[in-house]
């Protein structure tokens, strides 16, 4: 299969001050603010800007007139809606949303497969559980059946971590609030004691850990399981029931209060489902069985110790590469995502599914746009006509409701060049790489097959990996061009992103920079190569994912229906 023309365009060192991604486009990229009357003559023509384009900003290669097509990335991704003059600047005012229709085609599924010679005899250092799944981490969870839990699980959580050597006894916000009611009660005014230059030593107070070999004891605090749909409440049963069969879950303890809809045997029912020979340590408790609160929480105690016992026996041992499961994230995205970090990405994703794992592509919301690519590329009809299935249905219930698909650009995506949702989508699914669709998954299904994975889930970026992980991926590669501290309780989240500027202002949260592109120092290919080098690193416990390090441990279910 011949290389994407427009990928050939990406893949070069990019040192001009444009970029038009593929050559059918009729729109291109300002890598650079460029000025009114600026001309622009980089193998386009030669054109008159005819106001600033904003880096990260479309303008237009030709006029356009009302009702024409714009295209971006050799896709339609929207609809002219005034005559736009060459040069002219690509807004909200004068274009929306368009997307071409999608039907069952033939297959098309050869790829560029990458060479991987060099890590096909590369391991990383993982936990391999009894399922034959490996674990990136070796994490302990407590878990609330219903939210009406979530007192007694945040309860358990706290007097496991301090007393097990997972908390510093005083947090860094902690000391400097002490300092400032010490300068409070020295008579201090409002005005001094907020200019005041506080020192704060690094707080290393952490006690040794009680069991090494586990990496943390995390919650999943949520706001569902009572007074919802029968779908939503099995639906929430099973994402939990994939955390608790996740590789990088040891074991479990779980709170009920027993009266919810979320019972604990649709759990139980799930979590079979996933592991036929499930063997983990888990302790299930019903307060309403129990009856006294704090007798419950005493036996969870006692409990969960005597689990994280047996889960510290599990050590970390080599493993081979085609047991990483990758979830492919982004969020906060701008006008650079798919010319940098989600191509990168995407070649990362196709040395991985080269190499026998899998990786795991979602937020159909983004995917709009591209349908029919993604179609062509499922390894059979079925495959095809199912992914087809959940992304009109899912449109048409957003519709329904008064949305659609065409609503997904966020304010900040819309100031940062990513102007309708397909073109946002266009350059999301860059993260899915080029490889054959081998399989389409519902929320919250598992990942069964190696190869590229479409899993159904939200376009908001939290839900959205709150599911990649419990479909089973045990690391996630997360793209942003604004900036966002997002991570998962048990999977290392991996924070990519689009541009320097952004990497130099927001590096505490940030792990790799694939700005590195724009700036014409590395290729596509180099960037992927470097994340993937990462990968292995974080996989192996050798360094930890910004996002975990700095405790960002964000779940939220994705909850479809309405409370009854």
């Amino acid at each position: 299969m011949p290389k994407d023309p427009g990928a050939c365009s990406i893949m070069e060192k990019m040192q001009s001050k444009t970029l038009k991604v593929h050559p059918d486009d009729n729109i291109a990229v300002a890598l650079t603010t460029l000025a009114k009357d600026a001309v622009i003559s980089n193998g386009l023509g030669e054109i008159i800007l005819q106001e600033t384009i904003p880096a990260k900003h479309k303008f237009a290669l030709n006029d356009l007139q009302q009702g024409d097509d714009v295209i971006m990335y050799g896709v339609l991704v929207g609809k002219a809606i005034k005559a736009i003059s060459k040069g002219g600047l690509i807004t909200t005012a004068n274009i929306k949303h368009a997307a071409n229709t999608y039907t069952l085609k033939e297959r098309n599924t050869q790829w560029n497969k990458p060479d991987i010679l060099k890590w096909q005899q590369r391991t990383f250092m993982g936990y391999h559980r009894a399922d034959g799944s490996v674990g990136t981490a070796n994490h302990w969870l407590i878990i609330p059946m219903v939210f009406c839990e979530n007192k007694n699980v945040d309860a358990l959580q706290e007097a496991l971590l301090k007393a097990l050597g997972y908390k510093k006894s005083r947090s860094r916000y902690e000391l400097i609030t002490e300092s400032l009611v010490a300068q409070y009660r020295l008579g201090r005014t409002a005005d001094e004691i907020l200019n005041n230059v506080i020192a704060i030593e690094e707080n290393t107070d952490t006690h040794k850990k009680i069991f090494p070999d586990i990496d943390g004891i995390k919650i999943l605090n949520h706001t569902l399981g009572c007074a919802g749909t029968k779908d939503d409440t099995t639906a929430l049963c099973g994402l939990l029931a994939g955390y608790i069969t996740h590789p990088n879950v040891a074991g479990a303890t779980v709170l009920s209060l027993g009266c919810q809809n979320a019972q604990l045997a649709i759990l139980e029912e799930e979590i079979y489902k996933r592991d036929k020979q499930f063997s983990k340590p888990l302790f299930l408790l019903e307060q309403q069985k129990i009856g006294n609160e704090t007798k419950m929480l005493e036996q969870a105690t006692r409990q969960t110790f005597a689990g994280l016992m047996q889960a510290n026996e599990c050590k970390r041992e080599p493993a081979s590469l085609n047991k990483l499961c990758i979830g492919l994230e982004c969020g906060g995205s701008d006008g650079f995502s798919g010319i940098t970090a989600n191509p990168a990405v995407g070649h990362v994703a196709d040395i991985i599914v080269a190499l026998g794992g899998a990786v795991v592509l979602s937020e159909f919301p983004e995917l709009c746009g591209v349908e029919q690519n993604l179609s062509d590329r499922c390894v059979d009809d079925a495959t095809a006509e199912k992914f087809m299935h959940l992304m009109r249905t899912y449109n048409e219930r957003a519709k329904a409701v008064g949305s659609g698909f065409d609503s997904n650009p966020s304010a900040g995506n819309i100031r940062d060049g990513l102007i309708t949702d397909a073109m946002k989508s266009a350059g999301a699914a860059k993260k899915g790489g080029s490889s054959p669709v081998t399989d389409v998954l519902d929320y919250p299904g598992k990942i069964t097959k190696p190869g590229l994975n479409l899993l159904c889930t939200p376009g908001s970026d939290i839900e959205s990996t709150t599911a990649e992980v419990a479909a089973g991926a045990n690391l996630v590669l997360f793209t942003t061009g604004l900036g966002t501290p997002t991570g998962n309780p048990v999977t290392p989240v991996i924070k990519i992103s689009t541009n320097t500027t952004l990497y130099n202002k927001m590096n505490d949260i940030i792990d790799i920079n694939t700005g590195t592109i724009v700036d014409g120092k590395e290729t596509v290919e180099q960037a992927g190569e470097r994340i993937f080098e990462y990968i292995i690193k974080v996989a192996s416990g050798e360094v930890q994912a910004k996002a975990n390090a700095t405790n960002h441990d964000d779940f939220i279910p994705w909850k479809r229906g309405i409370s009854l």
